[in-house]
């Protein structure tokens, strides 16, 4: 019995004397345990706090993320991006500086959050960044990747010349457009509808420049021009250009003419155009194709009100014409 007591007594002090020296260790030192190696040489430690899904994040993409940067026994960030609605694209090897960043951002995979500890050869080295960053500082970083494009992909494809463009797997060349759609979605829902319109033109260039070889290639890069036809559509509805709305949007109706969304675009173009009857014609179209579209049918119902008003201001002028020209004969 002494003996169990004896050993229990010591294991308590053991215990305590941990509890003790885990006190005396800095916040840093005690993430470090929990924390992977990432390179082998302890300059950049990360742990996963919330996995990701897919593939890691490639060479010279362009991400999109939320980071904060703190410094020991800061509970408040030197520099965050988690006050921005629309945080901005950033390009490895161009826009992203820490080099332990971006090596720590070529691990992560879309929706993963992760924090890493930066130690200064991967940070910002011995001079630090004065007045916010001392000399040496060891910095700690919450990154959370939103979302990426692999620009990489997109940039080699365009410095190669036509012919090589040609010949290239036709594979390749849609997914550079579909990368080059993606980024114009973005800046779309980022109310950019300049550089939107930019990104969707450049890929419908690619598609365009594409000498295709046979009538399943020519199907596969008419399955691709329809969305960028019709957010093209869009954009330019946006930039209060409906004239090249209606000309992108018939032009998605050459390849599907059945298209709902393609109807819908030139029913609000002809709209803003005040041709009533060619919006009323392509909407009762759209609503043949989707009955129950609230879109449709609200947009369906501003035009016959539009239509009303014109005619009845119409009559109304004529009306005073008329009366006009119906002067007393003098004698």
């Amino acid at each position: 019995m002494s003996g169990n007591g004896l050993i229990s007594s010591i294991r308590s002090m053991i215990h305590a004397d941990e509890r003790l020296r885990s006190n005396t260790q800095s916040p840093f030192e005690q993430l470090r345990p929990q924390m992977n190696d990432v390179l082998g040489d302890g300059g950049i430690l990360k742990e996963v706090v919330q996995p990701g899904e897919g593939p890691p994040v490639p060479q010279n993409a362009s991400v999109l993320i939320h980071y904060s940067g703190f410094l020991e026994y800061s509970d408040r960030p030197f520099e965050t991006t988690t006050g921005f609605k629309y945080p901005r694209m950033m390009k490895l090897g161009r826009d992203v500086t820490l080099a332990g960043l971006e090596l720590g951002l070529l691990t992560m995979k879309k929706g993963e959050f992760s924090r890493f500890l930066f130690q200064p050869q991967y940070a910002y080295g011995e001079m630090g960044c004065p007045p916010f960053i001392p000399s040496s500082a060891v910095v700690l970083y919450e990154v959370q990747i939103l979302d990426y494009l692999d620009s990489g992909q997109v940039d080699d494809f365009i410095e190669m010349s036509p012919e090589e463009q040609n010949t290239a797997p036709l594979s390749t060349l849609l997914e550079v457009v579909n990368t080059q759609r993606s980024f114009g979605n973005r800046c779309f829902n980022q109310s950019r509808y300049d550089n939107a319109k930019d990104r969707y033109k450049q890929a419908l260039m690619l598609l365009g420049n594409r000498e295709t070889q046979s009538d399943a290639e020519k199907e596969k890069i008419k399955i691709a021009l329809l969305p960028l036809y019709l957010n093209l559509s869009l954009t330019e509805l946006r930039l209060d250009s409906p004239h090249k709305a209606l000309k992108y949007s018939n032009k998605a109706l050459e390849i599907d003419s059945a298209n709902t969304k393609a109807l819908f675009r030139c029913g609000q173009a002809y709209l803003e155009l005040h041709e009533y009857e060619s919006a009323q014609d392509c909407l009762i179209s759209a609503q043949a194709k989707k009955p129950f579209d609230s879109d449709i049918n609200n947009l369906l119902r501003k035009v016959a009100i539009c239509y009303k008003d014109s005619l009845d201001k119409q009559k109304d002028m004529y009306s005073k014409m008329f009366r006009d020209l119906k002067c007393p004969m003098k004698i």
